[in-house]
């Protein structure tokens, strides 16, 4: 039987529960990628009351007859990576390196990076774009200057040495004079980077050959984004974005699977919003109402800690995202937080600045800023829904939340998650409930 192949995205500023939507599907398929990204995202997963984050090892990997791949799209620090699998293993999950391939085109976030990417952000100051400092900019940069580290690379000890002393001198110029950091020396990255390259060789290989093989055969291939449609590094709200594609379409070029062989688009919603870091919010809640929201809806980033910022559904922002997705369908998650309001709204849309309706999003951040949502006023239902596992027994208000939903985004609602466990899901159409 042959399984389709499906894009899992965020349709907002991310963190709208893609790790567990992919751990639910992923025993329906062969193989989990990861497209794009670093370790900027965390992508938490709740099985039996245990919480496991992951950041670069993609969600399907607690599903033991999937495969998952870091696709070439990925940055990856390698520290990072051994440690999550050295904690997979310490919970009983032993990775192996037919569990877990490497594309050998995916680019190594260096120290370097890490240390770039926090002198800029804090030499920013009040403009600081949000960034995890994590090194995932800069190792873009060198990716599409054409002076960045493969995963290939990494691997071959003389090689990774005299790709790193190409560019070491430029990187210590601006890490030194322009920042007035620390020297990075060749040395010190070798001591640390040789050792963890000798214990990821075993998983590099050649991840588009392996992808085209499952394509053609019919395994079945889920391919997990990262972060959201509004981080989007074309698409989203610039500057205040990530630094790759992170739309559906960017599954292709970080996977190396053509457009022809995806048959599912999912977009992933929160039913309310939330956003981390800087930027335009149009939804943005304020006071008790937004404290409640974040307290109860555990809203603290799964990477960072940091509090999210908070807000109403905004459905003008997922009917965007839906167009640019080519979403098939919607899976809604936490419904089950919005029990602790009274009264619910949901945006349809914006009036500018002179108070006209727009059509659509607009382009640009500072135009986003300056909206003003039009909103409908929703009766909350004020009752424990994690227990629900069919859309009939979910309150009445809950059904006419879902289904307005439905009708101002345009794409039907196939799952809605009511709490973070893998049980407390309602399945309601054929693609999520699976052969």
């Amino acid at each position: 039987m042959t399984r389709p192949n499906t894009v899992v995205v965020g349709t907002q500023w991310g963190d709208e529960g893609k790790g567990k939507i992919v751990d639910v599907l992923a025993p329906r398929v062969g193989w989990v990628v990861r497209f794009q990204g670093g370790n900027n995202a965390g992508h938490t997963l709740v099985v039996d009351g245990e919480k496991v984050v992951l950041h670069l090892v993609p969600s399907g990997i607690l599903n033991p007859k999937t495969r998952c791949v870091v696709g070439n799209g990925v940055v990856v620090d390698p520290e990072v990576l051994i440690q999550e699998i050295e904690t997979l293993a310490a919970r009983g999950r032993h990775v192996t390196p037919h569990d877990l391939v490497l594309s050998s085109g995916a680019h190594v976030i260096l120290p370097y990076h890490r240390a770039l990417d926090g002198l800029r952000e804090a030499a920013r100051g009040e403009g600081a774009i949000g960034t995890t400092r994590k090194g995932i900019g800069p190792a873009y940069e060198d990716k599409v200057a054409r002076r960045g580290i493969r995963m290939s690379e990494l691997i071959q000890p003389d090689v990774f040495r005299e790709r790193v002393g190409a560019v070491l001198e430029e990187k210590n110029r601006m890490i030194v004079d322009w920042y007035g950091g620390e020297a990075i020396t060749l040395q010190s990255v070798v001591e640390v980077l040789e050792p963890l390259a000798e214990r990821l060789a075993p998983h590099v290989d050649d991840s588009v050959g392996l992808l085209r093989g499952a394509v053609e055969r019919g395994d079945g291939i889920l391919f997990e984004g990262a972060q959201g449609t509004f981080l989007d590094v074309d698409h989203g709200t610039y500057p205040y974005v990530t630094s790759s594609n992170t739309v559906a379409g960017g599954a292709c070029a970080g996977a190396g699977v053509g457009p022809r062989h995806i048959q599912e688009v999912v977009g992933i919603s929160k039913a309310y919003t939330t956003r981390v870091g800087s930027g335009p919010f149009p939804t943005e809640m304020s006071g008790q109402a937004e404290e409640r929201l974040r307290t109860v809806g555990g809203e603290f980033g799964a990477t960072t800690g940091r509090p999210r910022r908070c807000g109403w559904f905004d459905a003008a922002l997922v009917r965007h995202a839906a167009a640019v997705n080519s979403l098939s369908r919607i899976a809604l998650t936490k419904l089950d937080i919005l029990s602790c309001m009274d009264e619910i709204q949901i945006c349809t849309g914006y009036l500018d600045a002179s108070g006209d309706p727009l059509d659509s999003v607009p382009p640009s951040a500072e135009a986003l800023a300056a909206v003003r949502p039009v909103y409908e006023t929703h009766p909350g239902w004020a009752t424990d829904i994690t227990g629900c596992r069919s859309i009939e027994e979910l309150p009445a208000a809950a059904r006419a939340y879902i289904e307005r939903i439905e009708a101002l985004v345009g794409v039907p609602v196939g799952l809605v998650s009511v709490g973070p466990g893998r049980k407390e899901t309602i399945l309601v159409d054929d693609f999520f409930r699976g052969p």
